[in-house]
């Protein structure tokens, strides 16, 4: 059996999904909320990237290692072509190329939607998510200067962008 798999989530994936989720809000600036997130925050990521898509990485034995999804930049139609994207991998799984596999899964899955440019917003504590975008084609757009505040840190989100 391959060491992973990327499908679309699915709603017995709540509780693994948050709980990687938690993982990067509770030991790092890669997630923005400063409390552990609750299970009912599953619907809201569901929500947000309706019509567009998520998958999971699975293990080897179809649990979650992870998960990845795009979502609008902006509701209005005139940025129908542009979507956020977000991946979040359990830790020990980082830098084993994975994240490349997901995000280009989901830069073929939004061509077919339509969407032709990805936008990143990354906290500027997260030099390896800067580093990551970077090597796939992602190049700074912009930065927005201790918008942000963590455990009482300040930091700048980091806005990037591929045209796909």
């Amino acid at each position: 059996m391959p060491e992973h798999t990327l499908t679309p989530v699915g709603l017995a994936d709540r509780r693994t999904v948050v709980d990687i989720f938690n993982y990067y809000v509770e030991n790092t600036f890669a997630a923005y909320p400063e409390e552990k997130v609750p299970y009912a925050f599953f619907d809201v990521i569901l929500g947000i990237a309706r019509d567009y898509p998520v998958v999971a990485v699975r293990d080897g034995d179809g649990g979650v290692a992870g998960f990845g999804m795009l979502r609008p930049h902006n509701p209005m139609p005139a940025f129908a072509r542009t979507a956020e994207v977000t991946c979040f991998l359990r830790p020990e799984l980082t830098g084993r190329g994975i994240g490349s596999e997901v995000l280009g899964y989901l830069e073929a899955e939004g061509r077919k939607r339509g969407i032709a440019c990805i936008l990143a917003s990354i906290s500027s504590l997260n030099e390896g998510s800067i580093r990551f975008h970077r090597r796939h084609g992602f190049i700074e757009c912009g930065r927005f200067g201790n918008v942000g505040s963590k455990r009482g840190v300040l930091f700048d989100t980091v806005w990037m962008q591929k045209e796909i």
